[in-house]
């Protein structure tokens, strides 16, 4: 190709599909040849512990398949492994680049790696576009009358609601414009191993959800039960339209499923507007609690030996899967924080390491509410208690004798690690203590 011809660069970040991608659309309406481009980004990558990480491979695999559609219209995917500033430095070199397209994100990381790279382009005299693609409503879309960003779930989701309207689930047409995709032959990906990884074993649920979704509000907190849609990792790196999901769910008119992808996009805003969260109390007075943080007990968490059969089966799921019930997390958070006293950080850092679907704004946001220091928070005296949950929720034992089999001969299974009463009472003090300064 001529180095003097004017091309368009779209930059996939989470957003891994041909079809119904905003920035994408806008790229191949351009005018210019679109040159399809993804960075396996070194500053994410050198920050993941395990060579084995899930999500490396997942994301890898959505890329391989990206590539396949893009040559099927004589175009690939042209795929490096750098660091942002430099892989963009090196395109600018070899390409005449007329503007890149790319949709928003919204992780404080990500907002300063787009301004970075907005301010190298400009230098340039490139235009540096980004659109809406990975919620229906965002940023300051769904604010207070006064204007000011919800901190409360119930009234953000009327308010989305009455701000919705249907042309925002349709899909975008971008197969009338694939011919627009710039036909050329990118250079091999890198492999795994050349980025230091090697392929997960972890296995994950396609994005067909239709017949969970139909009994959705039956099924969903019941953990030994096929009752969740498992579309949180597609909507992470957006191997899925959020306009799909939520189009169907709204057509269905299946409204627990469809709230719970509001949840979503309320706690994407909160981080947006309150980026401290990510590492601080949404509610500053919960970060004077003195935790006991306790090492040895953590681990005993981690590995899912607590001497609790719901909490010790929810984390040998996510050890063994990267994938946990949602209602399961809730109680392994609560009995992390509350019942351990730890640190609800600790455990975020642990989901984010572990999650296929790890998406901060929702992990955080679910931590903070499990702790009490959150927004729409959980109040801090109530207290998941383990074992009237399991009785609730999994009374056949179906769920623990799946991920803790030798729970059935109570001479292997560990002892609790705790009192869950003496553990009540302690949170109730600590909490308490810190609050009342």
């Amino acid at each position: 190709m001529d180095k003097d011809t004017p091309v368009s660069v779209f930059w996939f970040r989470r957003d891994l599909r041909l079809t119904d991608n905003a920035g994408l659309y806008h790229a191949l309406k351009s005018g210019n040849p679109v040159l399809p481009f993804f960075i396996f980004d070194k500053e994410i990558l050198d920050e993941l512990e395990d060579e084995d990480d899930a999500r490396v491979s997942f994301i890898y695999k959505a890329i391989e398949e990206v590539n396949k559609e893009c040559q099927k219209h004589h175009s690939s995917l042209l795929v490096v492994y750098d660091k942002p500033d430099h892989a963009w430095k090196k395109l600018i070199s070899q390409y005449n680049i007329a503007a890149v397209y790319t949709n928003h994100d919204y992780e404080p990381y990500a907002k300063e790696r787009d301004v970075a790279i907005k301010s190298l382009l400009a230098k340039h005299g490139i235009d540096f576009k980004t659109y809406k693609d990975q919620v229906i409503l965002e940023k300051n879309e769904v604010l207070k009358d006064d204007g000011k960003p919800y901190t409360v779930y119930t009234p953000y989701k009327n308010k989305w609601y009455q701000k919705l309207k249907p042309f925002y689930l349709k899909a975008y047409p971008n197969e009338k414009y694939f011919k627009n995709l710039l036909k050329f032959e990118a250079p091999a990906m890198p492999t795994l191993t050349e980025m230091g990884f090697v392929k997960s074993t972890i296995t994950y649920l396609g994005k067909e959800y239709d017949k969970v979704i139909a009994d959705y509000a039956k099924n969903r907190d019941f953990p030994a039960v096929t009752g969740t849609s498992h579309v949180g990792v597609h909507l992470r790196f957006g191997t899925v339209s959020i306009r799909r999901c939520a189009r169907d769910a709204y057509e269905a008119d299946e409204k627990t499923w469809l709230n719970e992808l509001i949840w979503r996009e309320f706690y994407m805003m909160i981080l947006y507007h309150f980026p401290q969260t990510m590492d601080h109390a949404f509610r500053p007075e919960y970060d004077r609690i003195k935790w006991i943080n306790d090492e040895a007990q953590f681990e005993d968490w981690c590995k899912g030996e607590t001497g609790f059969p719901l909490v010790d089966a929810g984390m040998r799921e996510l050890n063994a899967t990267g994938y946990m019930h949602n209602r399961v997390r809730m109680v392994v958070a609560s009995f992390l924080s509350k019942d351990l006293l730890i640190d609800w950080r600790w455990g975020e850092r642990y989901f984010a390491r572990k999650l296929l679907d790890y998406e901060m704004a929702s992990n955080v946001g679910g931590w903070q509410w499990a702790a009490g220091s959150g927004t729409d928070a959980a109040p801090y005296f109530r207290i998941f208690n383990p074992d009237s949950q399991l009785k609730k929720f999994d009374p056949k034992l179906e769920y623990v004798k799946k991920w803790v089999p030798e729970y059935a001969d109570f001479s292997k299974y560990p002892k609790p690690i705790i009192d869950h009463s003496f553990a009540r009472e302690r949170c109730l003090k600590a909490f308490k203590a810190a609050l009342s300064k």
